[in-house]
């Protein structure tokens, strides 16, 4: 290996997932690669099955509520700080890459402190509280949105898009279609609603059923425990949980698609040239983010969007049919775009900051 670098991020599979997505490039690029997390998070057995060497250190979350936490937390931050300088100045990397959460603050601020250059990425819009806490000591900060060049130096921003894991590139249509049993010809729609799957688009869509059948066959990821059991032996209706290993298949055999608006989710139906219709989480129940990058790829033409409180079967039908009939401009819109191969782009950031 002639390279080191360390991978950080944690808190949910968000901030995990692009991180292994650079994997496969990283060790053909010849880099050694190490993951520094939370000693219990989800990126432990994400990093460790990928086959990385992991270290935990102690994570404080920073809030901008009361919570008796917040007189413990910042100590551990500290701690955590002391913990990552000391794991970096064993390893030695010649670059940190960080895909935010908490437990990237200590990370990225201790290779500051050590002058490792820091590459960091930023998935949403608008940076959340720790990414904001590691721009100033980053190098360079992808993002995904040309809105964010707002929010961040100038200097430091790049317009890379979001790694999207290799394998989803490799998907077979027909191999889609046999899995679900599809046999007619129909185009099919793909629903997506979160990993915890969304009410309000699960039942928008079973309500809509007998008008959508008769042009389309439908794909439909319910999330955890949504399945209707009712609707089962319906022709031309598949519905599951989730879907990890056939999901490339899937995608190949999707002609448009009906998702929330979620960065990675987005990023994948961009890279894949999917047309397709942003459902957002409303802000009651977010941040609001999903909204604004709804707004974005609507702006740049990658998208269509509804509101969820707009949403009844009528417009849910009458939005999906204008959809597939343009589904062309979509697609090219998407192939035009910067945005779509934010492995090299990242992978030639990174190849900047080693000294050779």
């Amino acid at each position: 290996m002639d390279h080191k670098i360390v991978l950080t991020g944690g808190g949910t599979a968000g901030h995990v997932t692009p991180n292994l997505a650079l994997l496969p490039s990283l060790r053909a690029a010849g880099f050694e690669a190490t993951y520094i997390g939370s000693v219990d998070g989800i990126e432990k057995g994400l990093a460790e099955d990928a086959g990385l060497t992991y270290y935990g250190i102690a994570v404080g979350k920073l809030r901008r509520y009361f919570d008796p936490k917040n007189f413990s937390d910042p100590f551990r931050v500290i701690k955590g700080f002391f913990q990552a300088r000391k794991i970096l100045k064993d390893i030695r990397p010649d670059v940190v890459f960080s895909k935010g959460g908490f437990v990237a603050v200590p990370v990225v601020r201790a290779a500051a402190s050590l002058k490792i250059p820091c590459i960091i990425h930023e998935s949403d819009i608008t940076p959340g509280l720790a990414n904001r806490l590691c721009i100033p000591a980053a190098d360079i900060v992808c993002c995904n949105f040309p809105e964010t060049f707002d929010l961040i130096p100038p200097e430091k921003a790049h317009l890379t898009g979001s790694p999207i894991r290799d394998e989803l590139f490799r998907g077979d249509r027909e191999a889609g279609r046999r899995f679900v049993g599809f046999t007619d010809d129909k185009p099919v729609i793909m629903v997506i609603g979160g990993s915890q799957g969304s009410a309000a688009i699960n039942g928008a869509i079973r309500d809509s059923l007998t008008e959508l059948l008769k042009d389309f066959n439908i794909v439909h990821l319910t999330g955890k425990d949504k399945m209707d059991n009712m609707l089962l032996t319906v022709d031309g209706y598949k519905q599951y949980e989730y879907i990890t290993d056939e999901l490339p298949d899937i995608f190949a055999m999707a002609d448009i698609v009906v998702s929330r608006s979620g960065a990675n989710a987005i990023g994948e139906l961009l890279a894949l040239h999917k047309p397709n219709l942003l459902i957002p989480l409303p802000s009651a129940s977010s941040r609001g983010d999903q909204i604004m990058n709804a707004k974005s790829y609507e702006d740049q033409g990658f998208s269509m969007v509804l509101s969820e409180e707009d949403m009844t079967s009528k417009l849910l039908i009458s939005k999906i049919r204008e959809l597939y009939e343009t589904k062309d401009k979509y697609i090219q819109a998407m192939e035009n775009s910067k945005q779509r191969d934010a492995i090299a782009a990242i992978m030639e950031l990174i190849l900047s900051k080693v000294k050779t």
